[in-house]
């Protein structure tokens, strides 16, 4: 994983980089696109949920007269597999601020059955155009400065469930979230995260819709291992992120019957809260 400085050095551009190249659709036909889903952006052998909603994301902007996403809720209804996948989009409603859609991907099992894998709805605007007007009782989150904290480099062994993923993001976690990778996990449902792609490639409100799901589960410093997949996310894009590092929170509260919520926070460089989800997850007991 590169440093800092190395990522600045080897910068991507938004509309070049291997996130863009990635999450690309390709129009077949009105409201139909074509999707090769990478395995760069696998977890253990499933494709990450937060790269599959920057490629629908990326579809409904297509579809959608609006550029940005506002809000985007989605259910994952069976695990996504590298490769081949079709997304169906259709407009619900048009506005003059707002627009609404929703999306579905589907993908083919071996008797080439159709099988759906994530389902979307969201409404869309246009960041540019929001008014200035902040109140707000938010505080960044308090990190460690970045040369403090840990990336997945630093690990003294593999990082349990770690996968392809990790080598497409700059990660340096704060420490005190780090004690499950030493085997001594806190207790408490707490990841914070410097956070960005790693060919240094700056964020954009699409990308924001990866950033939300792309660290290492709370889970872990709660103590339990393995896959963490998830069964509804939700994500608000509150303003177009300022160039450079993100900051990452996420928080689990309540633990309950095998499920467990994730509330994620993004700020950029500015002090912006730029993004927020609240996911529901399944946790591995035992």
């Amino acid at each position: 994983m590169p440093e800092a400085a190395s990522v600045q050095a080897v910068r991507a551009t938004i509309g070049d980089s291997e996130f863009d190249r990635d999450t690309a659709v390709t129009l077949r036909e009105t409201g139909v696109y074509d999707v090769e889903l990478s395995a760069g952006w696998t977890i253990i052998t499933a494709v990450n949920g937060g790269y599959l909603l920057a490629v629908l994301g990326r579809a409904l902007a297509d579809a959608l007269p609006h550029p940005d996403p506002f809000t985007v809720s989605a259910h994952y209804l069976t695990a996504s597999q590298p490769g081949p996948a079709v997304v169906r989009t259709d407009v619900v409603r048009t506005g003059r601020t707002l627009s609404t859609g929703q999306a579905s991907l589907f993908q083919y099992d071996d008797q080439g059955r159709e099988i759906e894998r994530i389902r979307v709805l969201a409404s869309y605007g246009d960041l540019d155009t929001l008014p200035d007007d902040i109140r707000t009782t938010a505080r960044p989150p308090a990190f460690p400065p970045m040369d403090q904290c840990f990336g997945p480099q630093d690990a003294p062994a593999p990082i349990p469930g770690s996968s392809a993923i990790t080598d497409r993001l700059f990660l340096k976690l704060d420490p005190s979230t780090l004690g499950w990778a030493l085997g001594a996990p806190s207790g408490k449902g707490e990841m914070r995260s410097w956070f960005g792609l790693a060919d240094g490639r700056d964020a954009d409100p699409l990308s924001l819709l990866l950033t939300v799901d792309a660290l290492p589960p709370t889970a872990f410093e709660i103590g339990l291992s393995g896959w963490v997949p998830t069964v509804e996310l939700t994500v608000h894009v509150r303003c177009r992120p300022a160039p450079g590092p993100l900051r990452v929170s996420i928080t689990t509260r309540n633990l309950a019957g095998g499920f467990l919520e994730e509330d994620a926070e993004v700020w950029d460089s500015a002090d912006r809260l730029v993004a927020q989800s609240r996911q529901l997850a399944r946790a591995r007991l035992g």
